[in-house]
């Protein structure tokens, strides 16, 4: 098997929900739907293969990118919507 690298495995990127920035947020939301992807399916041959089918399918897009919004609201509500 053609494995993600253990470095991508990882639930949480930076081990914590707290961002300085909406901006950095937006980036860990997408971080973290990635390293979930990996965690369910970490052969990468097996990734690579399911890409022509998923990213060129608008459904499937607007789910993975419902997921992202599903993690950024997380990540907003612990960071109070940005502290000032």
């Amino acid at each position: 098997m053609n494995r993600v690298p253990e470095s991508e495995l990882t639930l949480l990127p930076g081990g914590t929900l707290i961002t300085a920035t909406a901006e950095e947020g937006r980036a860990l939301a997408l971080a973290i739907a990635r390293h979930t992807i990996h965690n369910i399916q970490p052969d990468l041959d097996v990734l690579v293969a399911g890409r022509p089918l998923y990213s060129t399918d608008p459904q499937a897009l607007m789910r993975a990118g419902h997921v992202v919004a599903v993690e950024f609201a997380t990540i907003a509500a612990a960071n109070n919507y940005w502290r000032e």
